[in-house]
Parts: C-alpha cells; sequence; structure tokens
C-alpha cells in the first residue's frame, strides 16, 4: 500500500534538540516542509554516518524551508547520551525525536513489531502535513543526503509548478517536462 498522500496522524513526542528536550508535535510541522528520517537505533554503525550526511547538509536543507526530524524508538535520553558520546551526532542540529511508544513508525509504516525498531525510512511530507515522497531501505543500506535534498526540491518544484514534472536526475534549474505537450510525438 502507497504512503503517497496520506496525512500524518497527530502525534506528540519528545525530542532532543540544541542540547535541550522539547516536545514536538503535528502543529509544529504544519505549514512548512518536513523530512522524517527513520533509522533503527542509537549508537549503532550505519545510522551515525547518515545522520552526519544529513547533518552536514542541514544549512541546505533549511534554505529549501525544511525541518528535518531524525526519528528511532529509542528515547530522548538515549539521543542525549548518544550526542554527548559521539563526534558525528555532536553534528547534529536538526531535531531528534524519540519513539519509545512506536506510535511514529507505526503510522510511517516502518516499525518492526519482532524487534523494536524502526526501519531506514525517509519520508518527504508537504506543508499541509502530506507524505509526498518515500523510500525504505533495509537495515544495511545506507541513505544519502543529496538525493534526499534532490528529491525534496523536486517535490517543492513540482508543488509550485503543477503543471510540470521533473525528469530523471532533474535538478533546480534544469529543464521539466510539460505532460501533453513534451509527450505529443514521442510515444
Amino acid at each position: 500500500m502507497s504512503m503517497i498522500g496520506k496525512e500524518v496522524g497527530d502525534f506528540r513526542v519528545q525530542a532532543f534538540h540544541n542540547d535541550e528536550f522539547k516536545a514536538v508535535k503535528k502543529a509544529d510541522i504544519l505549514g512548512k516542509w518536513s523530512v522524517f528520517f527513520f533509522y533503527p537505533a542509537d549508537f549503532t554503525f550505519v545510522c551515525p554516518t547518515e545522520l552526519e550526511d544529513l547533518a552536514d547538509r542541514y544549512d541546505q536543507f533549511r534554505k529549501a524551508g525544511c525541518e528535518i526530524y531524525a526519528v528511532s524508538t529509542d528515547t530522548h535520553f538515549v539521543h542525549k547520551a548518544w550526542h554527548d558520546a559521539s563526534g558525528r551526532i555532536k553534528k547534529i542540529g536538526y531535531p531528534m525525536l524519540a519513539d519509545p511508544t512506536h506510535a511514529l513508525s507505526r503510522d510511517f509504516g516502518v516499525y518492526i513489531e519482532d524487534a523494536g525498531l524502526a526501519e531506514r525510512g525517509s519520508f518527504i511530507v508537504n506543508p499541509e502535513g502530506k507524505i509526498v515522497v518515500y523510500e525504505v531501505n533495509a537495515g544495511n543500506i545506507g541513505r544519502n543526503a543529496d538525493e534526499l535534498l534532490r528529491r525534496l526540491q523536486a517535490a517543492q518544484f513540482v508543488a509550485e509548478h503543477g503543471n510540470e514534472v521533473c525528469p530523471a536526475k532533474w535538478r533546480p534549474g534544469a529543464e521539466t517536462l510539460k505532460p501533453g505537450i513534451d509527450l505529443v510525438g514521442k510515444l
């Protein structure tokens, strides 16, 4: 079952962000673009490489009007402990959401019941709170922040220019396609 167009359910979770604990709720994501970046667990092997990759590009996501939310089934206390212990995780400027009740992981369809962990899922959510792009990877396959940023930019372009679509490898400023015009005579 596709998650495209699914509205994010109501939620309220604890987060570790900028050396503080704070609550994050659905109302906080509305009105702006968001990335929910699920990963299995703190203090693991692939996860810090992905989270550091996102941290290195965080300013570009922010320039695009997007907030990143890293999410695991760990508590906000574990997020803080990992932050304090890891040079890679210290780089993170975006909120790390705690999902120990698995409410968010279940809502996004990435919860692994037998393990009590989340799959590696990346979700781009539009300002109306609806999923417009997502991918879910096996736990042993890391993701690429550059590609996630490109997909965000494409989703934003399409949202703004509804009559145009972005072809493979599209980047901001590149040509787009206009269905009905570009496809006539090419079939």
